[in-house]
């Protein structure tokens, strides 16, 4: 225990590569292996899959619950604090190092509205795209008035300053919970970690400053100078004797009421509420100037689809099969593989260019002809093809797939326009808009 606190960083890092092994160790006994004991590539590899485990996923685990941890229990020692808000700093750097990793193992198009066709699993994005200045910017007045509060001594703060401060840390807080309720989904759980912590660190530090607020006034340092010390008799050199703001006939009554309000603490988040409404018609005003909609902050989250909040219905997505190369190259960039039109393929609507029709042609007239020789290329193209196309993830790839195949496409053409009468005829029937009835003796085509 004494270790822990003295080295708590360090600790809670060895917890989470300790767990991670753990998990490794349990998942490599219970796996079955062929023959007996462990051999040494597994060890390492369990190794090394369980150093990956406690690092992504138990180490953001493990700073949620320390943040939760210091949010129950307030620290009053100044070592304690300082521990707490390293272990933020950290939450804050790697939650968004690591919330862009997860990322792209999610098909989530960020740079597609819902007026766009996908194709497969992808998803549109969870903000609409012309808001985006909108909610960057909210989320940056939300960060700068958490580094006010954090880096800035309350001593040297004046009291509306914090207010605007946690007004700033609210904008951006709001940003977070939108974002939680619009893509709250056991699927996307783990997006919601970070903006969850973000929400959790904002209270842990107003709360703070209100603590600490109290503290400062308590040993006197919070309030005015007194006379006779360096900072009054400073003060008070060519200057006058005024009426203190403590007498409701110096100023007026409603500052008068402000200055109380100010000075006690636990009204500065209903205040900083109150705040939060000017500030943020100030930031819809300057981005206005910048054309962006009035509404924008709404509209961010309702002119989408496939979320929560969504208002809108996208075009059901296009079907590529992911298992054949040709298909997959049709699903390039236009302008290179060309798509002609769309057909049906299982059930599903895919993009359908010549060179997926050609291919498909090719091996219809091969199965009618050689079916033996058939059978044959079938299994090649499944056990060597199968592998390289789930690779393809990428347009780009899917271009690169498309000129490599265009060799293997004339020598299907010169194929067809050998042994078929009619070749083009052929071409075309293939993939077809709809999928008719067809009598049961006839064979369905084999798709690539």
């Amino acid at each position: 225990m004494r270790f822990i606190k003295k080295h708590p960083y360090f600790s809670s890092l060895a917890a989470s590569l300790c767990g991670g092994l753990l998990y490794a160790l349990a998942r490599l006994v219970l796996m079955q292996f062929p023959g007996s004991g462990f051999r040494p590539y597994t060890l390492t590899y369990a190794a090394a899959a369980g150093a990956c485990v406690g690092i992504f996923l138990i180490y953001p685990l493990i700073l949620t619950g320390l943040n939760l941890f210091f949010f129950l229990i307030p620290g009053r020692d100044t070592r304690f604090v300082r521990t707490e808000k390293i272990f933020e700093y950290i939450t804050v750097c790697l939650g968004a190092l690591y919330s862009c990793l997860v990322l792209i193992f999610y098909d989530i198009q960020f740079q597609a509205d819902w007026t766009e066709t996908l194709v497969n699993a992808q998803v549109h994005t969870p903000i609409w795209t012309e808001s985006y200045p909108t909610v960057i910017l909210l989320s940056c007045v939300g960060i700068l008035g958490y580094l006010a509060l954090s880096l800035i001594p309350l001593s040297q703060m004046p009291p509306l300053c914090v207010v605007f401060s946690i007004s700033a840390m609210y904008l951006g807080a709001a940003q977070c919970v939108m974002w939680i309720v619009q893509i709250l989904d056991a699927q996307y759980l783990i997006l919601c970690l970070f903006p969850a912590n973000c929400i959790l660190i904002a209270a842990k530090t107003i709360r703070a400053k209100m603590l600490e607020y109290n503290r400062l006034k308590a040993a006197g340092q919070a309030l005015p100078p007194k006379e006779g010390s360096p900072e009054g008799n400073a003060a008070a050199v060519n200057t006058a004797p005024t009426p203190g703001l403590d007498d409701p006939s110096a100023k007026g009554l409603f500052w008068y009421r402000i200055n109380r309000l100010l000075q006690n603490a636990c009204l500065w988040p209903a205040a900083a509420f109150l705040l939060m409404w000017p500030l943020l018609g100030i930031c819809i005003g300057l981005l206005t100037l910048f054309g962006q909609r009035p509404d924008a902050l709404i509209r961010a989250w309702t002119q989408t689809s496939d979320w929560n909040l969504s208002g809108q219905t996208a075009p059901p997505n296009i079907y590529y099969d992911e298992h054949y190369l040709c298909t997959v190259a049709a699903g390039g960039h236009p302008k290179v593989v060309k798509p002609l039109r769309s057909g049906m393929r299982h059930g599903h609507r895919v993009i359908v260019n010549r060179q997926l029709c050609v291919a498909n042609a090719f091996e219809q007239i091969l199965e009618e002809r050689t079916p033996g020789l058939h059978r044959r290329i079938r299994h090649l193209y499944d056990t060597c093809g199968y592998p390289i196309a789930r690779k393809i993830r990428s347009p780009y790839m899917a271009d690169l797939v498309y000129y490599l195949m265009k060799p293997l496409e004339y020598l299907f053409l010169i194929v067809l326009y050998s042994c078929d009468v009619r070749p083009e005829d052929r071409i075309a029937v293939q993939y077809p808009h709809s999928l008719p009835p067809v009598p049961s003796c006839r064979r369905e085509n084999r798709r690539h």
